[in-house]
């Protein structure tokens, strides 16, 4: 789920963190990072895994990144540039309620294999997820979202556009 995942992260980031200058870009594409990392496997390796939610959806994934971004990066503003991406995937988990899977949140620590869907073939998992009316919702929410803070940050206007390509920042103010 694309807007769902990065609409509400973005949403609930503003609330909890209150951070206009809050990189936006680094917190989308940490969004969608798990789904971009285990997807594609999890499609291929369908008759194997039946799961499309893999390593990238554990914890150790999620503690390994912010690890990474904490070693790397000096305090300030380097760091305050790339820890979004880390929210973003722990964002990521929570939306994804893997609460729910254990056995994939706590990968490996509860052993190597991952929670499997009871799809035995991908176009029947492609079909449930695609006719899902949850998943539409979910992703309307999402979208509705994005479109707001788009219309709120005057993205119509150049400025505004190239505000948020060049720093990840949008005009719309937090509200209190």
């Amino acid at each position: 789920m694309l807007f769902w995942h990065v609409g509400a992260t973005i949403a609930l980031t503003r609330y909890a963190f209150r951070d206009e200058a809050m990189d936006l870009r680094f917190l989308a594409l940490g969004a969608i990072l798990p789904d971009l990392v285990d997807s594609p496997i999890g499609l291929v390796f369908w008759a194997e895994l039946r799961t499309v939610r893999l390593a990238a959806h554990s914890l150790m994934f999620a503690t390994v990144l912010l690890v990474v971004v904490i070693a790397t990066t000096r305090r300030g503003r380097p760091r305050k540039r790339w820890m979004p991406l880390a929210v973003g995937v722990l964002l990521h988990l929570v939306l994804d309620g893997m609460w729910r899977f254990p056995s994939t949140l706590w990968w490996p620590f509860l052993g190597w294999t991952f929670y499997a869907t009871s799809f035995a073939a991908v176009g029947d998992y492609l079909t449930w997820l695609l006719t899902d009316l949850r998943t539409w919702g979910l992703e309307a929410a999402g979208l509705g979202y994005l479109v707001a803070l788009a219309i709120r940050s005057d993205l119509r206007d150049p400025e505004a556009r190239r505000l948020l390509v060049t720093t990840g920042r949008v005009r719309a103010p937090i509200g209190r």
